[in-house]
């Protein structure tokens, strides 16, 4: 049996957003085809994740002091607790599923916050004399994503950040096994948004049985 963490970074709700709608699609093909699995649905704008501030940086740097943890205060055992929580959590998966939108050629600043609660030096990834070594070799991702216009070619692939940066922080953790599927272009061509999603959503049952 593999544990699935299905992680959204999108305020709105699931009938409103093509990346959730492609998500959900996803989840549901996922659990007919692998009815096994643990499936953990992470919805972040729903859940505390913490930023790393100063309550983080200060409680960090008390604990590598050498101090106990009972001896930080209440704001820094709060947030420094959480972070190792979803750290840990990140840590115990098989398989994960990122749903986004594009906001501004990149993500929502939630993910990004996540991003920071499991990029952890000694944890997901080590330093050695030869550089950092990721340390969740064997796992594989996919990431949804949806884009108003259209990234994967043309002038406006340099624009896209989002993606090409989720991949550059999986693969420095040891996770190189990363699909995507793009729905894209609903904004530049209305008239066929409906189309699109469609089209994304089977792309998404597809993916769902080899996944």
């Amino acid at each position: 049996m593999a544990k699935v963490l299905y992680i959204t970074a999108n305020p709105k709700q699931e009938h409103e957003s093509f990346s959730l709608s492609v998500g959900r699609a996803f989840v549901n093909a996922y659990k007919q085809h692998h009815p096994e699995d643990e499936i953990v649905e992470l919805h972040l704008y729903d859940i505390d994740v913490p930023y790393i501030d100063a309550d983080v940086f200060s409680g960090w740097g008390k604990l590598q002091q050498g101090q106990a943890f009972d001896q930080l205060n209440k704001d820094e055992q709060q947030k420094v607790a959480r972070i190792n929580e979803l750290c840990e959590q990140f840590m115990e998966a098989d398989k994960y599923v990122f749903v986004t939108p594009m906001w501004n050629f990149s993500f929502p600043p939630k993910l990004k916050a996540y991003i920071d609660t499991f990029c952890i030096a000694g944890k997901t990834f080590k330093y050695t004399e030869e550089g950092p070594v990721g340390l969740l070799k064997g796992k594989k991702a996919l990431h949804i994503q949806a884009r108003g216009g259209i990234y994967s070619e043309g002038p406006a692939k340099e624009l896209e950040f989002g993606d090409r940066y989720l991949r550059a922080v999986l693969a420095f953790v040891g996770i190189t096994d990363v699909q995507t599927i793009a729905v894209e272009g609903m904004n530049a061509f209305p008239n066929e948004a409906e189309s699109i999603k469609q089209q994304a959503i089977e792309r998404a049952k597809e993916a769902a049985k080899q996944f």
